[in-house]
């Protein structure tokens, strides 16, 4: 068994538990009993394990300790990242500098997480996705595997911005299916479905589930034409 490669100013926790060939960078905080596969990299800066603080005025439920973060084999932790407690990455998943992965979110096997992503609570990512640079994944949504989110695309769960009571059982975030891709600075509104290979223009605004296999564009979009048979999924 290789040893762990610890860097200077690293605080460890509690239990903590490394697999072989881990190297963690300088100034790390691992929260305790993270657990952390074979082969993984944690560069400078990372925070792994962070219990979430919560405003006095939250809608989320007070929960006191979360469980641990889960590592899987073969992942990068990018500099000044932030994966909260619960949070659980599959093996060799990337996650870029400055994200954040909040708690309670699951990231499928070798999806990458770009630079300054943010995945909110409650998520679930698949497979071999792609999350490019500063894109925003609202709270409660799950993506399928095979998905492409552009720089810029801004996800959101709360159809009342806000404003009154009634908002707090509607809360819902965006659902898209296995193959969906959705264009650079595109909004997707609250509880909204992109189906199967649904593709959404750059710049689009989504106020309505896109169909399977169908490219939308506009504010609000509305179905151009069908998705070229090279571009689905099943023919790559």
């Amino acid at each position: 068994m290789k040893p762990v490669k610890i860097g200077e100013n690293v605080v460890i926790g509690d239990n903590v538990t490394f697999g072989e060939n881990v190297v963690v960078g300088h100034n790390v905080i691992i929260y305790d009993g993270v657990q952390i596969g074979d082969g993984v990299m944690v560069q400078d800066n990372a925070v792994i394990g962070k219990q979430p603080a919560r405003a006095k005025n939250s809608i989320l439920p007070d929960v006191k300790k979360l469980p641990p973060t889960i590592i899987g084999s073969g992942t990068t932790i990018g500099t000044s990242s932030i994966i909260y407690a619960n949070a659980e990455l599959g093996e060799d998943v990337f996650v870029a500098d400055l994200a954040t992965i909040r708690e309670r979110v699951t990231i499928g096997e070798k999806t990458i997480v770009g630079r300054g992503v943010a995945v909110e609570n409650d998520c679930k990512v698949g497979q071999k996705c792609k999350l490019e640079t500063n894109c925003y994944i609202t709270a409660y949504s799950e993506l399928g595997d095979f998905v492409f989110v552009a720089p810029y695309v801004v996800t959101t769960n709360d159809n009342y911005l806000a404003r009154s009571a009634e908002r707090y059982d509607h809360f819902k975030g965006v659902t898209v299916k296995d193959g969906g891709r959705i264009g650079a600075n595109s909004t997707i509104l609250p509880g909204k479905v992109i189906h199967e290979d649904g593709t959404v223009a750059a710049g689009s605004v989504v106020t309505k589930d896109v169909e399977a296999e169908t490219i939308v564009v506009g504010s609000p979009a509305k179905a151009l034409r069908k998705v070229p048979e090279s571009q689905l999924l099943r023919n790559q």
